[in-house]
């Protein structure tokens, strides 16, 4: 496998050089390059049907597979957390938000020792999910799923967070609580933030950069870093 270098003048997370990307029925992307820079929140942008979520889930099959010819993680695949679009969670999910949270702390016994717990009990406050911690995911609002998802997303100590259209189901009030939030986490954590969405005013608000995807090819565009 051929090896890229990964020194250069950004300090990035990912590097994808020169991807091709087919699905049966056409080419998503021929020659794809770009960085998603450390520490930072970049949005991935694009059309319906161009290929973000596709791609993304070519890239984690790679790491997986330990198979880099064209993308490099600086980081392990236990070290990334993707949190897909849909769920198949309804209305009778019985499961209470915490424990929830819980199945994403890497323990491997059912019950939590006092660290596990303390740690759990910081990541649902940061969230904001403490008064609920109790309530059946399934009866939660649109939000507090997404912070429920988040929490649990955290609780695996990621380095790069992957969120797939968090907030296409929100309000507008939701969203920008989210976003805030997720600002937030990234400080607090030392976190990077893939956060695929089609809302420009998400993006002017919120994004250090933009991955745009369109036309088989993407462009990176630095936002400017937001406090």
């Amino acid at each position: 496998q051929r090896q890229m270098c990964i020194r250069d003048s950004m300090d990035s997370i990912l590097k994808v050089t020169d991807l091709n990307l087919k699905i049966p029925e056409r080419t998503l992307f021929s020659n794809l390059s770009f960085e998603i820079p450390r520490g930072k929140l970049t949005c991935i942008t694009g059309e319906n049907g161009v290929g973000k979520t596709t791609l993304i889930k070519h890239l984690l099959a790679d790491l997986a597979h330990d198979y880099d010819e064209h993308a490099k993680f600086m980081v392990s695949r236990d070290q990334v957390q993707y949190v897909p679009q849909l769920r198949s969670i309804d209305d009778e999910y019985p499961l209470c938000i915490r424990d929830f949270a819980a199945f994403g702390l890497k323990t491997s016994s059912i019950f939590l020792n006092k660290k596990a717990k303390e740690k759990l009990a910081a990541i649902l406050s940061e969230t904001n999910l403490t008064k609920i911690a109790d309530r059946p995911l399934g009866r939660a609002s649109g939000g507090e799923k997404q912070r429920a998802y988040l929490a649990q997303a955290l609780c695996a100590d990621p380095k790069l967070l992957i969120l797939d259209e968090a907030t296409a189901s929100l309000d507008q009030t939701s969203k920008h609580e989210l976003l805030k939030m997720l600002r937030n986490v990234m400080k607090e954590h030392g976190l990077t933030i893939m956060f695929i969405t089609h809302d420009p005013e998400l993006i002017a608000a919120y994004a250090d950069y933009e991955l745009h995807l369109a036309d088989k090819s993407g462009k990176l565009i630095k936002k400017g870093d937001k406090k």
